[in-house]
């Protein structure tokens, strides 16, 4: 760890030179990228920085250690400890800053929640998920934009897709794709019984143009009129956009809107993003099967997640997690079950470092 760490401060102070340089100032793509690296090495080398210092006191204490004064030997002792605890906590954030980044962390998400096992209370919660989704992202300043809904006649949604946009919204959503699954009684339920049922949630990065270049001849753009439950949205004309991605078999549907251009554009956004979620997948054998693992087929057994209403609890199974404030949860108080997520998987990334 240390070498790496004098590379990186090596780096960093590279960098500082290149920046004072007048040749590198006037090629503003140039300055502009190394102004974006130096502002990322600066934290990790500040607080090596703190550690190097940390050992030399730690050093200087333990020589004085060997003073025959017996008040200086323990008042050595105790600066000792001191010294060795914050030690160890900065050693620990370096770790962390350490950990890869993941590059899809400052993008933007797609969000995709359906209906799995459970007919229409499967939809009904589909909808309380994307309700919990959205205010969570409301809370956090977030944009939420719908760009296509599928709804049952119940009430909820068979699917339901939305594009969030904020600064670090995938670092926070991307756990928690997976099975969610719902123990509680139905509204029409006459005996009181309990029932379960599930839904999945998919959460794909946006991609951005320039990610993934797509052959216009590669697509079948199919138009229908608009329809919805119980005769609501229907439209008199074909604005309702479906675009099939011939050599992979990805089919996009949006009817959300009147118009045919904007159903086209909000499609070809969740295409893009779909059509990188795979590439970067082809690449990752082992992170398409994380994914699949994580993402099941929406069957109750398959799950991340469980929402038991009658208890007040949710459970996440992946870190063995157990909040008694499902209320809350719902109205998108998330901070509690995300912060644990990311911080038992940075654990586990830790681990794989130092094996």
């Amino acid at each position: 760890m240390i070498t790496k760490l004098e590379d990186i401060a090596d780096r960093f102070h590279e960098v500082e030179g290149l920046l004072a340089d007048p040749q590198i100032i006037q090629d503003q793509a140039r300055y502009r990228s190394l102004t974006k690296e130096h502002a990322e090495l600066a934290e990790i080398v500040g607080i090596y920085d703190r550690f190097c210092r940390m050992r030399e006191e730690i050093t200087g204490s333990r020589e004085l250690l060997q003073d025959p004064d017996p008040d200086v030997r323990e008042m050595a002792q105790g600066e000792i400890e001191g010294l060795e605890q914050q030690q160890e906590e900065l050693e620990q954030q370096l770790k962390q800053l350490l950990i890869p980044k993941d590059p899809n962390d400052t993008r933007n998400v797609v969000l995709e929640v359906r209906a799995g096992t459970g007919g229409d209370e499967a939809a009904l919660f589909a909808g309380d998920l994307f309700r919990m989704y959205s205010r969570y992202a409301e809370n956090q300043g977030w944009q939420v934009e719908l760009l296509s809904a599928a709804e049952s006649e119940a009430g909820g949604f068979k699917e339901v897709i939305a594009l969030i946009s904020g600064k670090g919204a995938y670092s926070r959503f991307k756990y928690e794709s997976g099975t969610h699954r719902v123990q509680r009684v139905p509204e029409t339920e006459a005996q009181g019984r309990i029932h379960t049922s599930a839904c999945t949630v998919a959460v794909l990065p946006e991609a951005e143009d320039v990610d993934v270049e797509i052959d216009s001849s590669d697509l079948r753009i199919d138009l229908y009129r608009a329809s919805g439950a119980g005769g609501q949205h229907v439209n008199k004309t074909e604005s309702a956009v479906r675009i099939t991605h011939i050599p992979t078999g990805v089919v996009v549907s949006c009817q959300d809107e009147k118009s045919q251009h904007k159903n086209k554009a909000k499609a070809m956004k969740v295409l893009r993003s779909r059509l990188l979620d795979s590439m970067q997948a082809e690449q990752d054998e082992k992170m398409a099967a994380e994914r699949k693992s994580q993402v099941g087929s929406g069957d109750r057994s398959e799950r991340i997640r469980t929402y038991n209403f009658p208890q007040g609890r949710c459970t996440d199974h992946r870190i063995g997690l157990t909040l008694y404030k499902l209320d809350a949860i719902m109205q998108g108080d998330l901070d509690e079950l995300i912060s644990a997520l990311t911080t038992y998987f940075q654990a586990e990334q830790l681990a794989t470092q130092e094996a």
